[in-house]
């Protein structure tokens, strides 16, 4: 939020037309402001309050009339309060987003919101839109403007602004299942305002343009400056910011951050010693590589909730099912042809005995869903309602079709219960699959619901899998104090010999894993990255053209690389002849020819269409205005691209998005421990893994950067750890007593250990 006012140069009437992309006669300046040629500007509306004159309407009759009413030199002109809108959304439910949000909290307060919706596209090639607004600041009844209301310059206001956004905002992601969320606090505590590409409209830059290198470095300056004083001033926004995604951290976290958010060696000491003297820092001791460690007191709290609640679901018993019914179900399975094995056997008969807390661990590819499927319909037997949630709409989806049952996202659960919808009972059963995934805070949520609801919970997933995006490693803590059923044979891959790669991968003998993919003929080396990915491409061109029939994706660490690999694949298809005419579309990630016979991934939840933010099909048909994709599960899905752009090409993808995923065959290149596990584990036939020495100087190096593990810790873990020799963050094939810390690049200036 900033003021426009004359005391900066300012104009209101320039303003609104920049903003606007429109041309506007200033009356005070006697010259326009055009802006025409501005693009970007999907909407412009003026919203009035029910008082104001509807003449207003008109831009440049109501900001001339602002300016004709201020007579200062130095006068406040207008409040301008811009905000980021989620790309995951369409262009026209970012503008009802934005147009509800103002009528809220602005018109319906009195002033007068002129709204300016922004759908631009950064360097990156990913779109940042964004909304402003300009507002008034004096009272408006049918007569004109009254006096300055000194109400919304309190500054509780803009705090107040900042919440019900993230509010409204989640609602509505949640609302369309979308994998995405806003913390108001984190914002400002974090200091996303550091990346000069997410400034919008600021003071540093002309109001025509981008404004100079030099103003854009200035302005990267006075923000970091800006935020270090707010964090020297309340330290808790920095340590609030850092267990944002990580439990505890050690000295070298809090000095990487006062880096990123102080300005000059002075007041990045001053930073550094706030956040290290504040109240909230919670000292956990030293961990077995001889780092401290620390937490936060809110973190400490969030973790007794956590088990405080576990401990409730693990007491009570109430969920009893019948021998008789588990047996019914189990005959019903062997019928089909799904014969569980013993493992998989004792774990149904776990997490269907009376208590109301089950874990089940279970490696990459072992039938957790299968499972699953037929404790459903042992539950069904016994009266109980199964419901399952994961923190990704591609997991939900994996679970609703391997065990059948109806799932959903749990940041869709959460919505309802905030809406009083959709609440859990004590007769309902919940499956919280991929649980590894899911931060503390959320799963402390979702099971202190669960217990004062008296329903029963079962986490499913694997700790060794990804780790989750927010804060804590909740899963592996719970099943260590309450145990749980475990699933190691795996079942996925079809050769003996790639389940058991998938097992030792499974236990951290990444070494093992990779020696026998290279023994078969999986492992390539290339000089250089641009040969190591022609290479993948090539061989992926070949097991196309040999095995027509068979699933297949590319697997890679980022969107770019991503981008790239699709682009190639694609151009192997075109050659090939598999594909039609080309029909050149706008989507979500910018231009792109689309073609029948293309592959493609849908990047965004939509019930209406039955589709996953990672559901994989094929184009049957396209123009440009709709697409027909025949999904990877057989269904034909049609759809008008003016409701629905949300998809790109889908030969490769992500390793976050392949979790959950199996195909035939994989391709890909390196990765840390937890990514390697899930990119080497999806496949049923085989998997090629390609490196190139410019990455890797030998394999023996390759192997070592797959073995790091980056498992997520907990101040509880680290504190019931105090009593022995310390947490050893290290892989745990390592050597008692060693520390691995990884290549010495990870950590300049020091020796690996």
């Amino acid at each position: 939020m900033k003021v426009i006012g004359r005391a900066a140069g300012s104009s209101a009437v320039a303003a609104a037309a920049y903003r606007a992309a429109s041309r506007l006669r200033d009356e005070r300046l006697d010259r326009p402001h055009d802006f025409t040629a501005k693009r970007g500007v999907v909407h412009s509306e003026v919203m009035l309050p029910e008082t104001a004159p509807e003449a207003w309407s008109d831009r440049e009759r109501l900001w001339n009339a602002v300016e004709a009413g201020e007579v200062r030199k130095d006068a406040q002109l207008a409040r301008e309060v811009e905000f980021a809108i989620p790309r995951e959304m369409s262009e026209a439910e970012g503008i009802a987003l934005a147009r509800d949000f103002v009528q809220a909290e602005f018109v319906d307060r009195g002033m007068i919101a002129d709204l300016n919706v922004h759908w631009d596209r950064g360097e990156d090639g990913l779109l940042k839109p964004h909304a402003h607004v300009m507002l008034t600041m004096r009272s408006v009844d049918e007569t004109g403007f009254g006096p300055k209301m000194r109400d919304w310059n309190r500054t509780g206001m803009l705090e107040r602004w900042r919440e019900r956004w993230a509010e409204l905002a989640n609602a509505r992601l949640a609302e369309r299942d979308i994998d995405a969320r806003i913390d108001h606090r984190s914002h400002e505590a974090q200091g996303i305002a550091l990346e000069p590409q997410s400034q919008i409209g600021a003071p540093a830059q002309s109001i025509a343009g981008e404004g100079s290198p030099a103003d854009r470095a200035e302005l990267h300056r006075q923000i970091a400056r800006d935020n270090g004083a707010r964090i020297i001033a309340e330290p808790s926004l920095a340590l609030d910011a850092i267990t944002h995604q990580q439990s505890t951290f050690t000295q070298r976290d809090m000095a990487r951050f006062a880096n990123r958010h102080s300005d000059g060696i002075d007041q990045f000491n001053a930073v550094n010693n706030a956040i290290l003297s504040a109240p909230d820092l919670v000292g956990l001791g030293q961990d077995g590589c001889g780092e401290d460690r620390f937490t936060t007191r809110a973190m400490i709290e969030a973790e007794q909730r956590l088990h405080r609640a576990a401990k409730v679901l693990a007491e009570k018993q109430r969920h009893e099912v019948r021998d008789a019914d588990r047996k019914a179900a189990l005959a019903r399975a062997e019928a089909r042809g799904l014969v569980l094995s013993r493992e998989q056997a004792d774990a149904l008969t776990q997490i269907t005995t009376e208590r109301d807390l089950g874990v089940v661990v279970g490696h990459a590819g072992t039938g957790k869903s299968a499972m699953l499927g037929v404790a459903r319909e042992a539950w069904e037997a016994a009266g109980y309602r199964v419901r399952g949630a994961a923190l990704s709409g591609i997991a939900a989806d994996g679970l609703e079709s391997g065990s059948g049952i109806a799932s959903r996202t749990i940041a869709s659960l959460e919505h309802g219960w905030a809406n009083d919808r959709d609440h859990l009972t004590a007769r309902d059963v919940l499956i919280i699959d991929e649980a590894g995934m899911v931060g503390t805070r959320q799963l402390e949520r979702v099971l202190s619901h669960a217990a004062d609801a008296g329903a029963k919970v079962v986490l499913v997933g694997d700790p060794q899998q990804l780790q989750s995006i927010e804060a804590g490693a909740a899963f592996r803590s719970l099943y260590e104090r309450h145990g749980g059923a475990k699933i190691g044979e795996v079942r996925r891959q079809r050769a003996d010999w790639q389940r058991n790669a998938t097992r030792d991968l499974a236990t951290g003998r990444t070494g093992a894993a990779i020696e026998a993919y290279e023994a078969q003929g999986m492992v390539h080396a290339a000089e250089t990255r641009e040969q190591a990915r022609a290479d993948l491409i090539d061989r992926w061109d070949r097991d196309l053209q040999e095995t027509l029939d068979q699933s297949r994706i590319i697997l890679t660490h980022t969107n770019a690389e991503v981008g790239l690999l699709n682009e190639l694949a694609r151009q192997r298809k075109r050659e090939a002849g598999d594909l039609g005419e080309d029909v050149s579309l706008t989507v979500e990630r910018g231009e792109r020819c689309f073609a029948s016979g293309d592959r493609v991934m849908f990047l965004q939840n939509d019930r209406g269409l039955g589709v996953k933010n990672g559901t994989l099909g094929t184009v049957d048909a396209v123009s440009a205005h709709s697409m027909s994709v025949l999904t990877d599960d057989g269904r034909s899905v049609r759809f008008d691209l003016k409701d629905y752009n949300r998809l790109d090409h889908g030969y490769a993808a992500t390793i976050h998005k392949a979790q959950g995923m199996t195909v035939d065959r994989a391709h890909m290149p390196g990765l840390d421990a937890h990514g390697s596990y899930v990119a080497l584990s999806r496949h049923r036939d085989g998997m090629d893994l390609h490196y190139s020495r410019d990455d890797f100087a030998s394999q023996d190096q390759l192997i070592h950067t797959l073995s790091r593990d980056r498992s997520k810790d907990n101040g509880d873990r680290l504190r019931r750890d105090r009593s022995g020799a310390g947490l050893c963050r290290a892989p745990r094939n390592c050597i008692p007593g060693a520390c691995h810390r990884g290549p010495a690049q990870d950590r300049a200036g020091e020796t690996p250990r």
